[in-house]
């Protein structure tokens, strides 16, 4: 199995399924958790020097922040629906706690941060919405933390591809430093099919191929992407969606396409 592949696994007793942290990846600044989680149980996280986004990717959780209520949150059946997830930002140095309402799945997204900001719920008339690409290269994106909204370090976006088309494409990179071409940014890909019992496909490879890996992925699994170009392809018959956290020293979105592949962009 792939090194930058993981798979999700029975939930533990606070309802874990999966964990990414700088330490495990061998990178810097993304940390991402995934949780599922029972009606009336209850989970409590927050650290000093990391920001947090929470997304509920499904059902409803009551959320506290340093011991204010900051009310429900969430509510879609599947994000699969056309319907905004539950999001909240919890700067550094804060505490949060959620107890579930229902039956809920809950993503915590975080990167470094410092104290200061204040904790807010996302409304969902603050996550635009936009449609990329045309053809069989269409895909819809919620941009549920962008870079025109505040934080430190932290960009989450979640985006449905059609079954038989491709995402993330051309293919892009956010690896390297340079002011107004490009950012460097590490990257994580939180799948789910419909219907599950799919598989999708992605690529992480740099220009001189000394990381060039093809991936399957199944329901609930994570990619990480720490360097290169990271196209994703959903088969006929299973859409496919993803939730992206990106971090990196400097909180901008600027990719360079593959310049292989970039003639695409300009045919008429």
């Amino acid at each position: 199995m792939s090194a930058l592949l993981v798979r999700p696994h029975a939930p533990d007793l606070h309802g874990g399924v999966l964990e990414v942290t700088p330490q495990s990846a061998g990178w810097s600044h993304v940390g991402f958790k995934v949780h599922h989680l029972e009606a009336g149980q209850s989970l409590a996280g927050g650290e000093n020097d990391r920001e947090t986004c929470l997304v509920v990717i499904a059902g409803k959780v009551k959320l506290h922040v340093d011991g204010d209520e900051l009310g429900t949150i969430g509510g879609r059946a599947s994000v699969f629906e056309d319907a905004a997830p539950g999001a909240a930002y919890i700067p550094a140095g804060s505490s949060f706690r959620f107890l579930a309402i229902s039956k809920a799945e809950v993503a915590i997204c975080s990167a470094p941060g410092k104290p200061g900001r204040e904790a807010r719920v996302i409304a969902d008339s603050a996550m635009s919405r936009e449609t990329r690409g045309q053809g069989t290269n269409t895909r819809y994106v919620r941009n549920i933390l962008p870079q025109t909204e505040p934080a430190d370090s932290l960009l989450v976006v979640e985006v449905i591809t059609p079954g038989g088309n491709w995402s993330s494409y051309p293919p892009h990179k956010h690896d390297t430093a340079k002011v107004d071409e490009e950012t460097a940014l590490e990257e994580t890909y939180y799948h789910r099919l419909n219907p599950p019992q799919g598989f999708a496909f992605q690529r992480v490879y740099t220009d001189d191929l000394s990381l060039d890996e093809a991936i399957c992925v199944q329901d609930g699994d994570v990619v990480m992407v720490p360097r290169g170009y990271h196209p994703v392809g959903a088969p006929h018959g299973y859409d496919l969606y993803y939730l992206n956290v990106m971090a990196g020293p400097t909180r901008q979105w600027i990719f360079r396409n593959d310049p292989a592949h970039e003639w695409m962009l300009k045919k008429k």
